[in-house]
């Protein structure tokens, strides 16, 4: 179902916008490995921070044809500008769903129970359920995988494609016989302390934008916003980040709103696209917070 492009008009923003908002404050490495650290989340299986290796193929849906093209080039636009692969072919599989919806919780229930892989890992119903809650005007799920040293692919979930072992034990108080046990999984590692060879990758994402919540915002704006979602996995969006961030523009309690990608958004993108992927979470902070510093001092 189309719907109409919020409150502004496609055609305001029609060359994707290169505006950057000039950050002040601090940009002393102590304050940049704070952000780092609490900025971005680990994937669960590996501890690891996931990005893309895949390239990525982002479709937009729910609004005008002029108005889903440009989020779909301003995604693609961002991730070449910070190294992230990007699939050009107009009939490639898309692994970024971008839907605006007025119904979005209705679209998380269905999720939830057609293809609740999507949400992301988890490992009980419990945990399912709080996953498919929509909390944001705009947010994000992320199903991502384990790739080793080989380059075999795991998708993360506490099962390999659904598939266990049923085995059936004794039991005089449980109201069940019956457990299911995951298949176990195997992976080539190194062994390094430093890296080990595996990484985390996203597999698919899936993010919803309530176009309802969202008509006081411009295009563009969202357009950065939707793009630093779709090229990582935050690890909040609750919270005023530590240096200023897009992620802001939606956040009741911050002070500064950028209307655009700042330029910690993109050193910080920069950082995640260049880090060693099969280092330690460790590690890896630490080479994001160097390459960010780098870029943020014009090295």
């Amino acid at each position: 179902m189309a719907i109409v492009l919020l409150a502004s008009t496609v055609a305001a923003s029609a060359q994707p916008s290169t505006e950057h908002v000039t950050v002040t404050g601090t940009r002393s490495r102590p304050v940049i490995d704070s952000f780092v650290q609490a900025f971005v989340k680990p994937a669960r299986m590996t501890g690891k921070f996931a990005r893309w290796e895949d390239r990525i193929c982002p479709v937009t849906v729910g609004l005008r044809s002029a108005a889903a093209s440009f989020v779909t080039h301003r995604v693609k636009e961002v991730a070449a500008q910070i190294g992230a692969p990007v699939n050009e072919h107009e009939d490639c599989r898309a692994n970024i769903a971008i839907v605006f919806s007025k119904k979005s919780q209705a679209l998380l229930d269905d999720i939830k129970r057609r293809r609740p892989q999507l949400l992301g890992y988890f490992d009980n119903s419990e945990q399912r359920d709080a996953l498919a809650v929509v909390r944001h005007p705009i947010q994000a799920w992320y199903m991502t995988a384990t790739k080793d040293l080989r380059g075999n692919v795991d998708i993360d979930s506490p099962t390999i494609a659904g598939i266990g072992h049923d085995i059936d034990f004794p039991c005089d108080i449980c109201a069940s016989g019956q457990m299911t046990l995951s298949v176990p999984r195997s992976a080539s590692v190194t062994g390094s302390r430093l890296g080990d060879g595996t990484r985390s990758t996203f597999y698919d994402i899936i993010i919803v934008a309530d176009p309802a919540k969202l008509a006081d915002h411009e295009i563009g704006p969202l357009a950065d916003y939707i793009s630093l979602l779709a090229l990582t996995q935050l690890n909040s969006l609750d919270t005023s980040q530590q240096l200023p961030s897009i992620v802001d523009l939606l956040e009741e309690g911050c002070a500064q709103k950028p209307n655009a990608l700042t330029d910690n958004d993109l050193a910080y993108l920069r950082g995640l696209y260049k880090m060693g992927p099969d280092r330690t979470s460790r590690v890896q902070q630490d080479e994001i917070a160097y390459q960010m510093e780098q870029f943020l001092n014009g090295k």
